[in-house]
């Protein structure tokens, strides 16, 4: 058995490990928008991620994909802000951006 210091170093210790440990509660990717490009060409998630979509561009984008028929639109994503979309259901879907044609990129879900 410990005794008293040391029982509380002890404790000490583990509070301060519990407090500094990376949290993975938020499992999302992030992914920039810089040079009129993503960061990324492909990703590959488990289903219920999402992706943080960053502008580190100094342009808008408006950042949507299409799966299924389904699309899901960010709208107008002005320089330096971020939003993100969650990747529901499996399947194979298309990024890209309403404003750059050539921006594109794929998010596999699992």
């Amino acid at each position: 058995m410990l005794s008293t210091p040391y029982k509380n170093a002890t404790i000490c210790l583990g509070l301060l490990v519990a407090c500094t440990a990376p949290s993975f509660s938020d499992d999302s990717v992030k992914v920039t928008q810089k040079g009129k490009q993503f960061s990324e060409k492909q990703l590959s998630l488990k289903a219920g991620q999402s992706v943080l979509f960053v502008n580190d561009d100094n342009v808008a984008h408006n950042v949507y994909t299409i799966i299924k028929g389904k699309k899901q639109d960010l709208g107008l994503q002005k320089p330096n802000e971020e939003n993100s979309i969650a990747f529901e259901q499996s399947g194979t879907y298309r990024v890209r951006c309403a404003i750059h044609p050539k921006m594109k990129m794929v998010v596999k879900v699992e």
